[in-house]
């Protein structure tokens, strides 16, 4: 079932040259594990000071690690355990299924993408796999896959409920329209993207997925507790401690752009595990439509106007340039 990467990487795991000394391709087994920020959500339902505070340590852990934890968020356990048992039983067909057969009847080109197909050391490989369905595609998967699109249904639902409520918290006293989210985020606009880390031989070699910035204005991540996520902060890569009860929130470039760097988008990337356990996580990524612009209302603007489509098309050619993302820096004034 997993994807044909010593095949495909064959000649870069042979001669095994890792890239340059650059930190962000030194991968090590000792980074301090850090438990973030955890914030009892349940805590928006009591008085206006419970309220109050609750926003106030939301915004402050948005402002010092672009991630935090939330729990009593909100989607019950239920539906987290039924989309992440629909999401195994999926990445458990046959690859050739996966990657040929459009088994999900997506749009865009399968929705299926595994490893890193520019890959020229042993460092830009990602050992991975992923489906990445756009929330319109939804209603096209049938089949056998009934119970599947069903999970989704009722998991984008409640998540979709959750990331709106997030980024209107972290919007307030940045001078954006009370209805900038409402008009410019809508159900159809958002994307799933499940993934999938197998069991790597090489695990201390490459990576999972490469050090990146997410595009959306929030994600909220669903992870197992196998561990292995990993933060830019101050100048040093840290590793998360997984919560068993706790939901991700990570803030993406359009926040950082439309807060006008109140708030930062965090690289962060993902290490292998063993050479037998394989990882899974869930990301519900909160987006715009592709001609929403985005554009502090703080001056003087650090990022010059643009629109989430615009973000989206220089990102394909900075990957096919360059290898990687480069984000919101090619929008700097």
């Amino acid at each position: 079932m997993d994807p044909p990467f010593e095949e495909k990487y064959k000649s870069l795991l042979t001669n095994g040259t890792l890239l340059s000394k650059d930190k962000d391709y030194v991968i090590m087994s000792d980074y301090e594990e850090h438990e973030l920020p955890i914030i009892d959500l349940h805590r928006l339902t009591l008085s206006f000071s419970e309220r109050e505070l609750c926003k106030k340590e939301i915004r402050q852990a948005a402002r010092e690690w672009g991630f935090f934890q939330v729990v009593n968020h909100g989607i019950p356990q239920e539906i987290v355990e039924r989309i992440q048992l629909e999401q195994r039983k999926l990445f458990h067909h046959p690859f050739s299924k996966k990657a040929e057969e459009n088994i999900l009847n997506l749009s865009e080109n399968n929705g299926y993408r595994w490893g890193n197909h520019t890959a020229t050391c042993l460092r830009q490989i990602s050992w991975s796999e992923a489906f990445h369905i756009p929330l319109t595609d939804i209603s096209k998967i049938g089949g056998e896959y009934k119970s599947l699109r069903e999970s989704i249904e009722a998991y984008a639902a409640t998540a979709g409920k959750l990331a709106k409520e997030m980024t209107e918290i972290l919007a307030e006293n940045l001078d954006v329209s009370s209805t900038y989210f409402q008009e410019n985020c809508l159900p159809e606009t958002n994307y799933l993207r499940m993934n999938r880390y197998p069991p790597c031989p090489f695990y201390s070699e490459v990576f999972g997925i490469l050090p990146h910035t997410d595009s959306c204005f929030v994600n909220v991540l669903i992870q197992d507790q196998i561990g292995g996520l990993q933060l830019w902060v101050n100048g040093e890569w840290i590793s998360v401690k997984p919560h068993p009860e706790a939901l991700l929130i990570n803030l993406g470039d359009l926040f950082q752009a439309l807060s006008n760097d109140v708030y930062k988008s965090i690289r962060h990337r993902v290490v292998l595990a063993s050479k037998q356990v394989e990882r899974l996580s869930l990301a519900y990524l909160y987006c715009p439509r592709n001609d929403a612009v985005i554009e502090s209302g703080r001056k003087p603007s650090i990022y010059r106007k643009f629109t989430f489509e615009e973000l989206m098309k220089q990102n394909s050619r900075d990957i096919e340039e360059t290898g990687r993302k480069l984000g919101i820096s090619r929008f700097l004034m």
